[in-house]
């Protein structure tokens, strides 16, 4: 552990306390007044976004969104300490992490259906988005493994849940990192639950970052729901990569503790396996009241700088679905990327396609003709 004065009795970093206090044996990181307020600012956006995107799925105007709740602060805080072409992979929460490098109209395209967001998303240096559980960790280390080669001073971080860590991908991404130095950060959202199986059911670690001893190298666990701590962790794990001094390069894995207060996605009943007092008592912890309670007593916030941020952020995302929904995507662009080459099904669905707008409008879409 790089600092054990930093270490609670559970071994997670953390720097503010529930009550959002700095703790008296913690050090705040270096950080400039105006980026400590972006910080809380963009928390509460993805926060609000997280609403509103649950929202929309419930009104039919969204497909299946995984919500975000509770989960803020350890994307933002990482996002933070990492440069702008530095790469991030992620699993498919992590809008926060999107929201720190530039929200945009495209993303909410995504999440209706639209590839174009997913593909928007490298223009950011974020990864496309990846569905299927940690099979982006071999990538993240493949990536790190040629930056390093090429010499490339550029630093892979790849975002994944507790769950993730139960593929046989975590374990080969991880071996092969520590074998070849590759110079990559894991950074694991352990949100307590893979879906409906708690952590302790699936793994007899004690904890997750302890099984980076097995790859020899690092394994760091900070509280995920404290923004600061979580910046000052990653920064650290952050600097070991790219090793700007010429000496070793080496990966981390960094095991974020928080929780999600909602589902794991909108398809998803939560109460079928958690009750509501487990989700009050993480409440509690909740990063955005932590971090507001920090910059009040900082005098970088007060009751009128809130109420600014909190309506600009409406104002933000009420554009932003405004646009999303504008899109009207090209009916080719559905089949574009279906194969590598088109095939004749693909070709006789486009077609027929074509033809059934060309004949009855878009609504002819809709139906079933």
């Amino acid at each position: 552990m790089a600092d054990d004065a930093h270490a609670t009795r559970d071994g997670a970093r953390q720097l503010l306390d529930d009550d959002g206090q700095v703790r008296a044996d913690a050090t705040v990181p270096d950080l400039s007044d105006e980026t400590l307020v972006a910080m809380y600012r963009e928390l509460k956006l993805a926060r609000h976004l997280d609403e509103r995107a649950v929202s929309l799925q419930r009104q039919g105007r969204m497909g299946t969104y995984p919500p975000l709740a509770g989960q803020e602060a350890a994307q933002v805080g990482s996002t933070h300490a990492l440069r702008d072409d530095d790469w991030i992979l992620d699993q498919y929460r992590e809008h926060g992490a999107v929201v720190v490098r530039g929200l945009e109209p495209e993303y909410l395209r995504y999440w209706m259906g639209h590839e174009v967001g997913n593909e928007w998303l490298t223009s950011r240096n974020i990864f496309p988005l990846n569905i299927s559980i940690a099979s982006h960790l071999p990538h993240a280390t493949g990536m790190a493994w040629a930056a390093r080669l090429q010499g490339d001073d550029r630093v892979v971080c790849c975002h994944f849940g507790d769950g993730a860590t139960s593929e046989g991908d975590f374990h080969e991404a991880l071996n092969f990192a520590g074998v070849f130095d590759a110079p990559a950060l894991f950074f694991c959202n352990n949100n307590q639950y893979a879906i409906s199986v708690p952590r302790e059911e699936q793994t007899a670690s004690a904890t997750i970052a302890q099984k980076a001893d097995a790859y020899g190298f690092e394994g760091v666990r900070v509280d995920g729901m404290d923004p600061l701590a979580v910046y000052q962790v990653t920064k650290e794990a952050v600097e070991k990569a790219r090793d700007p001094e010429g000496g070793e390069l080496r990966p981390t894995l960094v095991e974020a503790e928080m929780y999600r207060y909602g589902a794991h996605t909108t398809a998803d009943d939560p109460t079928r396996y958690r009750d509501d007092e487990e989700v009050d008592r993480w409440r509690k912890r909740d990063p955005i009241p932590r971090m507001e309670a920090f910059l009040r007593d900082r005098d970088l916030l007060d009751d009128g700088r809130i109420d600014a941020i909190e309506e600009r952020n409406r104002e933000r995302i009420a554009d932003l679905i405004e646009a999303a929904e504008a899109y009207e995507p090209d009916l080719d662009d559905w089949f574009e990327h279906a194969y590598a080459e088109e095939t004749p099904r693909v070709r006789e669905a486009r077609e027929y396609l074509r033809d059934l707008r060309e004949r009855h409008g878009d609504d002819a879409l809709l139906r079933d003709e």
